[in-house]
């Protein structure tokens, strides 16, 4: 009987033992989230430096190889390990958003871990060798402030040169099994190798540095970081430009394949099914998303026709388009600076009424710029976040390739989404969130991210534009274009669109030029599923609204709706749902 009873007692304390373990694990809750933070920037270092984190300035990963990919299977199995040991039933509100965010990451990342996209490591719109260029302007997240700073990137600089020899390498895999990018792709990469094979050292981007270093330097720094980049450039950066120039007009432009959409390779369906649910956090099938696209435009189009009515437009809504696109008056501008200036005054426009709408708002400075000469050829018009400590100002990038046809019709719009109230205003408040783990600070999911930034663009009247019907067609031209989009990202890789498909689709819907729209449809051919974020994000946006105003009636209040979309940072739809829906319950 003794013996029973001390049995049921071991019993008894080793489930405490287990309830004080899983206690504890609980109570670490904060650490667990430190540490995914911390393993996420190990794995994506560029991506650490951008969002200032200074310890990872001097680091590049191999991202296609093997190797890096078991590294990341490995991150993927500890987290979702260590959420399992967690009792969510004693977490905050925010720590159950942050639980459920990782385990949303963690899954979606094993998810792409089971395709072959490493395979094509590179494109001409969103890559590796893109980033570390725009990180050797000196005028991007890079820091050249100190010896220390210059020596980091000279460290990335050689590790870079490594790395163009490993997308070799897995291109040529990718040859093999015929997972290869387009031809129009490849086209496009080239020159972006062969302009940076420069034969004068003072004109290769990754000399930008040495060009713009501190005075305070020392003369004998001065002349030793001068040499150590002239060396790095000279015998390792232009002779792999020239190889990897040689080795995709020869080799991949051959190989490369004539369809347009990942649909085509082998694998290429379940491949664009992962990359649908993580750019639009949704469960939602490409058919479905093709014809929500093919309602919106038709209804956008009908606005459209307003417009043109307006104006006394006699002609079809495609020859209105061809007349904005046209029009001489919507190209006033002589000089790249006036393109610039004309966005300043727009900013200083809606100032007086953002405080209308927007209690919350970041303290984060803000810039305009010109997009930097090496990329602006294939650039779209672009916002990089600033640092979180204000030491480096958000950025909205404009790209203005030809002055004398920048038509600046949609500009306005444009404003609101790249820089304020769009991302500048998203992306700063998250960062400057001190009750946010880091993780969450510097984090991003397409579908809302991009999602607020177009539901700003419908806030413009409210904020004092749109008074001229051309910079309104603007608005819903910019809108249109997110619709396209859903239309024929998923046309291209759902359906076996083609590049020449997709590219007549938007001509006969939308006003943009068609340069722009070539090089749009290249995007999407690169970037398959990000351009579906947009128009799906903004719409689970406005039903929000929609919704609070009609539960809450006279208890809505736009500065507390905009507040609660925005305190919280970025996550999946399904989250900003029930964090909203929260709201409404209480506020009613």
């Amino acid at each position: 009987m003794k013996k029973t009873v001390f049995l049921s007692a071991a019993l008894v304390f080793s489930l405490f033992f287990v309830n004080c373990k899983k206690e504890a694990k609980m109570v670490d809750f904060k650490k667990l989230t430190q540490e995914y933070f911390d393993g996420k920037n190990e794995l994506n270092p560029l991506e650490a430096t951008l969002n200032g984190q200074s310890e990872y300035n001097d680091q590049l990963v191999f991202e296609m190889t093997d190797a890096f990919r078991a590294k990341q299977a490995k991150f993927f199995d500890k987290f979702e390990s260590e959420l399992a040991d967690v009792d969510t039933t004693a977490l905050s509100p925010e720590e159950k958003i942050s639980y459920k965010i990782i385990q949303w990451e963690t899954q979606i990342g094993k998810d792409l871990l089971k395709q072959e996209a490493n395979l094509m490591p590179i494109n001409q719109f969103e890559s590796t060798h893109l980033k570390i260029m725009q990180f050797a302007s000196a005028t991007a997240a890079q820091p050249f402030k100190t010896e220390k700073d210059y020596r980091n990137f000279l460290k990335r600089m050689e590790l870079y040169s490594v790395w163009i020899d490993s997308a070799m390498i897995y291109m040529k895999k990718g040859i093999q099994k015929r997972v290869v990018l387009p031809r129009a792709l490849t086209e496009k990469l080239i020159p972006q190798f062969e302009e940076q094979a420069l034969s004068k050292v003072e004109d290769n981007i990754f000399y930008s540095s040495i060009k713009a270093m501190p005075k305070a330097f020392s003369p004998e720094v001065q002349t030793s970081l001068k040499n150590d980049y002239t060396k790095v450039i000279t015998e390792k950066l232009v002779p792999q430009y020239q190889k990897m120039a040689k080795f995709l007009k020869d080799e991949y432009l051959p190989a490369s394949r004539n369809t347009s959409g990942i649909g085509s390779l082998p694998g290429g369906k379940e491949l664009y099914a992962v990359y649908v649910k993580q750019w639009t956090t949704t469960s939602k099938k490409p058919e479905e998303i093709h014809e929500l696209g093919l309602n919106e435009v038709v209804r956008l189009k009908a606005e459209m026709e307003k417009v043109k009515q307006q104006v006394g437009f006699q002609g079809s809504i495609v020859e209105f388009f061809d007349y904005v696109r046209n029009k001489p008056e919507l190209k006033p501008f002589k000089k790249p600076e006036e393109v610039i200036a004309n966005f300043k005054a727009i900013h200083q426009k809606i100032k007086p009424n953002v405080d209308k709408l927007f209690s919350l708002q970041p303290k984060t400075p803000f810039e305009i710029r010109r997009t930097e000469a090496f990329r602006e050829k294939t650039a779209s018009a672009e916002y990089i976040q600033g640092s979180a400590d204000g030491t480096r100002p958000g950025i909205f990038y404009v790209p203005i390739p030809d002055v004398k046809n920048y038509n600046y019709y949609g500009d306005e719009d444009l404003f609101l989404h790249e820089a304020i109230p769009g991302h500048h205003f998203q992306i700063s408040l998250q960062q400057e969130n001190k009750e946010l783990p880091d993780f969450r600070k510097f984090n991003w999911f397409g579908a809302y991210g991009e999602g607020w930034a177009l539901y700003t663009e419908s806030l413009g009247k409210e904020l004092g534009l749109y008074s001229d019907p051309y910079q309104y067609f603007g608005m819903l031209g910019n809108e249109m274009h997110r619709a396209i989009r859903l239309v024929v990202d998923t046309g291209l890789h759902s359906k076996g669109w083609t590049r020449e498909q997709a590219i007549k689709y938007s001509l006969e819907n939308e006003a943009e030029s068609e340069a722009s729209i070539v090089s749009e449809i290249e995007r999407y051919m690169a970037y398959p599923g990000q351009a579906l974020s947009y128009k799906l994000g903004q719409m689970k946006i406005l039903e929000l609204r929609q919704k609070a105003q009609d539960q809450m009636k006279n208890k809505f209040n736009i500065k507390v709706f905009h507040q609660k979309v925005l305190e919280s940072g970025v996550m999946p739809l399904a989250l900003l749902e029930e964090k909203i829906s929260s709201w409404i319950k209480t506020g009613k």
